[in-house]
C-alpha cells in the first residue's frame, strides 16, 4: 500500500502564542478523507508535536470547505477476507487514543462537514468548536453504508452526549447542525466562521490552564434552577443510564429497529451491541467489539450493496451530457401550485433559482407559499437556517394567474393532473408566451412525452422531468427524453436536478417510462393476489419483510387509488396488453376507484383512517373485501407473495433494458431503489439478479409462469444471460 506524504495532506503552523495548528488539505481531492495510509502519518505528526516543548496546545482544522467528509470508502472495497481490516482498525484506535490521551490539549475546529471518521477524530479531541455556517454539519452516517462507526464512535459518543442521543444519531445517521450540537454537548462552542481559528486557539490555551469538566446528569442547585423540564430530563437519564436499568433503552431501540428494518439490515443491531458492551463492560471491551463487528459488516453482502449504491449516487452527480452543453438557469416557471408544484418550487429555490408559481387559483398559490414557508420555518426552529435566510429564500418565490408572466424563464415545468389534452393545451399556452429556447418540462408519471409534444412548435425543447412525492424528501428525478429532445435540453435539465439535490437518471420515452412501467406489474400482481383471496395485511407484511419500506397495498392508498386506477387503465397497460395479450390484469382497482375510494387523501382506502388522515394500524376498510370476492380470506405462502410481486417487477426492469428504455443496469437499479423503494440491501433489480444468478432468476420466472400464466415469462435478456453465465455488473 502506497504511503501518502505528509505534505500531500498536512501542514503545520506554529503561532507565537504557543498554539500549533494542524491544517488538513488533501491534495488532488475536493474533500479530506481518512484512509488506512493516513494512520501512520497522523501517528508521526502527533508524536512530533508532543515532543516539541515550544508547543502548548494544538488546533486540528481544515483548509477545505469541509473538516473531514469521512472515511475513504474505496478502501473498504479492498477488504476481501476476515482479518484484512482488523490490524488497520486496531492501529486507528491506537492513534485516536493517542489524541485523546495527549498531554497537550487538542481542539477540533470544524467548518463544513465532519462526518463519520471525521467526527470520530473530533470526538477524540479534548474539545470541539464549530462555525455557525449552514454548511456545518456533524454526523455518524455509517449505518447508511451498512456499517457502524469504526473509529471509537460507538464508545466516545454515548459518553459525551448520553445513551439515548447517541443511539439516535448512530441508528439514523442524521445530520446535526451547529446549535443543536451545542445544546446536546457534542460541541463546546459555536462561533462565526471568520472567528473560528482565533476562537479555537483561545479555547486551546484555556484548556492548558483548566481542562473542561464535563458533567452530565448531575443533580445540584443549578439543575433545580434550570426548571422542571431540565430536572425531569436529568433524573430520567440517571435512571435509564444506570447499569441495571439501561436495558430499557436498548430494548426500546431494538423494537424501533425491528419495526423499521424487519431484520434485513445487520448494522443497527451491531451498533447497539457495541454500545451496550462498552457501556456495561467497559470501554476497552467496547473497542474490541467495535473492531470485530465492523469487519463482520464490511464483509457482509448488505454493506457491499449499500456501498455500491453510494458510489452510484456519486457517479450520477456527473452530467453525462457534458457541462459545456448546460444552459444557465436563473428563473423557472412552475405551472400547477399543488403539492407537487410546491415541492418542485421548494427544491429549486434551495439553489437560488427564482420560481414563478402559475396556477388558475390564487388560493392554490397562497397554499403553496404557506407550505414552503412552513417547511423553512422548521429548519429555522432547528437553527439549520437563520430567519434572514428564510426571508431571502421566500423572496425568490412569486406567483401569477397569467401565462403572460411566463416570459422571462429559462425553464418551465408543469405539474398538473394526468390529462393529455390539458397538458397539450398548457404547452401551447407556454409556447405562445415564453421567450425563445425556453425549455418545457412535464412532470408526468406515465403519459408519453412524444404525445404531449405532438403539436409542439419546438418539440426539441420538450422533455419529461418525473419527480416523486413528496418532492423535498424523495431523492430521484427521472428525466424522459424523446428522439427529438435536444442534447443541451437534456444536459440543462440534468444540471437542474443535481442542483435540486436529486439523483438523476435519463430514460427513453414510452408509456410509464421506466419507474412507473416496472411499478405497474408489481401493483397489478398485488391486486391479483387480493382477487385470489389474499389478505391485505399479509401482502403488505410479506413485501415489508422482503425489504420494501411500504407494502403495495399501502402504497396504493398513499399514491391515490384514483391515480393507480388511471395508470392501470391507461396507455401503459393498453400497450402492455397489445404486446403481451395474455398478460393478466386485475380490474378491481378501477372498480373501487369508481366507487369513490381514493386512499388516504379522502380517508377512504384499503385501510381505515382517523379524522386527521392517519392510517389506523392493522384496520382494514369494512367494505373493501366486498370488491374482492368477500371477507373470507386465505393465507398464502410468504415466498409466493414475495416472488410474484418482486419478480414481475424485476422481469419488467430487464425488459426495459432489453428495449433500450434504460441505457444501463445502473440506471435501472438507481431508479428502482430511489424512486420505488426497491430494497437497498438487495442493490436494485439487476444487482439482485446478479446476486442470485440469472439462471435462478429464469427458473423462478418459469415456475411462476407455469403456475400463474405468461406474464411471468422471463425476458429474453435474462435467458441469454443465464445461458452464457453473464452478469449485469462485472
Amino acid at each position: 500500500m502506497a504511503t501518502i506524504k505528509r505534505e500531500d495532506y498536512i501542514s503545520i503552523e506554529k503561532h507565537s502564542n504557543g498554539v500549533c495548528t494542524i491544517w488538513m488539505n488533501q491534495v488532488n481531492e475536493k474533500i479530506n478523507k481518512i484512509g488506512p495510509d493516513l494512520i501512520g502519518l497522523f501517528e508521526d505528526v502527533f508524536t512530533e508535536i508532543n515532543n516539541d516543548n515550544s508547543i502548548k496546545a494544538i488546533v486540528l482544522t481544515s483548509k477545505k470547505k469541509d473538516f473531514i467528509a469521512g472515511a475513504d470508502i474505496e478502501a473498504f472495497q479492498k477488504v476481501k477476507n476476515p482479518g484484512d481490516w482488523k490490524p488497520i482498525a486496531q492501529k486507528g484506535h491506537k492513534i485516536l487514543n493517542q489524541i485523546e490521551n495527549s498531554k497537550k490539549p487538542i481542539v477540533a475546529a470544524i467548518h463544513g462537514n465532519a462526518l463519520g471518521a471525521g467526527l470520530e477524530i473530533a470526538l477524540a479531541c479534548h474539545a470541539r468548536i464549530c462555525s455557525n455556517d449552514k454548511s456545518t454539519k456533524v454526523a455518524l452516517p455509517e449505518i447508511k453504508l451498512g456499517l457502524l462507526p469504526g473509529g471509537g464512535g460507538t464508545q466516545r459518543l454515548p459518553r459525551l452526549v448520553g445513551l439515548q442521543a447517541a443511539l439516535d444519531m448512530m441508528l439514523t445517521g442524521k445530520n446535526i447542525f451547529p446549535y443543536p450540537a451545542l445544546k446536546m454537548g457534542l460541541v463546546d462552542k459555536v462561533v462565526h466562521v471568520n472567528a473560528l481559528q482565533i476562537a479555537a486557539q483561545k479555547l486551546a490555551l484555556e484548556l492548558v490552564k483548566q481542562p473542561i469538566v464535563r458533567e452530565r446528569n448531575v443533580l445540584n442547585i443549578d439543575t433545580v434552577k434550570a426548571g422542571i423540564p431540565s430536572l425531569q430530563k436529568t433524573i430520567t437519564n440517571i435512571v435509564l443510564e444506570a447499569p441495571l436499568l439501561n436495558k430499557i433503552v436498548f430494548d426500546q431501540a431494538k423494537k424501533m429497529v425491528d419495526k423499521q428494518t424487519h431484520g434485513n439490515y445487520p448494522a443497527p443491531y451491531k451498533i447497539m451491541e457495541c454500545v451496550e458492551i462498552g457501556w456495561n463492560q467497559g470501554i476497552e471491551k467496547g473497542y474490541e467489539a467495535e473492531v470485530e463487528r465492523f469487519e463482520e459488516l464490511i464483509l457482509s453482502p448488505v454493506s457491499r450493496q449499500l456501498i455500491n449504491i453510494f458510489f452510484a449516487m456519486t457517479d450520477k452527480k456527473k452530467n453525462p451530457y457534458g457541462d459545456d452543453k448546460v444552459k444557465e438557469v436563473h428563473r423557472m416557471g412552475m405551472i400547477g401550485a399543488g403539492f407537487m408544484g410546491a415541492g418542485i418550487a421548494e427544491v429549486s429555490i434551495n439553489d437560488n433559482i427564482h420560481v414563478l408559481l402559475k396556477d388558475v387559483n390564487q388560493d392554490m398559490i397562497n397554499s403553496a407559499y404557506q407550505t414552503i414557508y412552513k417547511n423553512y420555518s422548521k429548519r429555522v426552529s432547528k437553527k439549520a437556517m437563520t430567519p434572514i435566510e428564510l426571508e431571502e429564500k421566500m423572496a425568490l418565490l412569486s406567483g401569477s394567474l397569467n401565462y403572460e408572466d411566463l416570459d422571462n424563464q429559462e425553464v418551465i415545468i408543469e405539474a398538473v393532473f394526468e390529462n393529455l389534452k390539458l397538458k397539450q393545451s398548457i404547452l401551447a399556452d407556454v409556447e405562445a408566451n415564453a421567450k425563445p429556447n425556453t425549455i418545457f418540462a412535464t412532470n408526468t408519471s406515465a403519459l408519453p412525452i412524444k404525445h404531449i409534444a405532438a403539436q409542439a412548435k419546438n418539440p426539441e425543447l420538450v422533455i419529461g422531468m418525473h419527480y416523486f412525492s413528496p418532492v423535498p424528501k424523495m431523492p430521484l428525478l427521472e428525466i424522459v427524453k424523446t428522439d427529438k429532445t435536444a442534447d443541451w435540453v437534456i444536459a440543462t435539465c440534468y444540471d437542474i436536478g443535481v442542483r435540486q439535490g436529486k439523483t438523476v437518471i435519463v430514460v427513453d420515452d414510452g408509456p410509464g417510462f421506466y419507474t412507473t412501467r416496472i411499478l405497474a406489474p408489481l401493483m397489478n400482481e398485488s391486486q391479483l393476489l387480493l382477487d385470489e383471496g389474499a389478505d391485505i395485511l399479509q401482502v403488505d407484511k410479506e413485501m415489508n419483510l422482503f425489504g420494501f419500506p411500504v407494502g403495495p397495498i399501502t402504497l396504493a392508498d398513499e399514491v391515490g387509488i384514483d391515480v393507480g386506477a388511471h395508470i392501470m387503465s391507461g396507455e401503459l397497460m393498453q400497450e402492455m396488453l397489445a404486446a403481451r395479450p395474455k398478460f393478466k390484469v386485475s380490474k378491481t382497482l378501477l372498480e373501487i376507484s369508481k366507487a369513490g375510494y381514493k386512499g388516504r387523501k379522502n380517508k377512504k382506502g384499503f385501510y381505515q383512517y382517523d379524522e386527521k388522515g392517519k392510517k389506523v394500524a392493522g384496520k382494514i376498510d369494512d367494505q373493501i373485501y366486498s370488491y374482492y370476492g368477500g371477507n373470507s380470506r386465505k393465507k398464502f405462502d410468504a415466498n409466493e407473495i414475495q416472488m410474484r410481486c418482486a419478480m414481475v417487477m424485476v422481469n419488467e426492469a430487464a425488459l426495459c433494458l432489453q428495449e433500450g428504455i434504460i441505457s444501463s443496469p445502473l440506471d435501472g437499479d438507481i431508479g428502482a431503489v430511489f424512486g420505488l423503494g426497491f430494497p437497498p440491501f438487495r442493490g436494485g433489480p439487476f444487482r439482485y439478479i446478479d446476486s442470485i444468478g440469472a439462471q435462478k432468476a429464469v427458473d423462478i420466472m418459469n415456475q411462476l409462469a407455469a403456475k400463474h400464466g405468461e406474464r411471468f415469462e422471463p425476458a429474453q435478456i435474462l435467458i441469454d444471460y443465464a445461458k452464457s453465465g453473464k452478469k449485469f455488473y462485472s
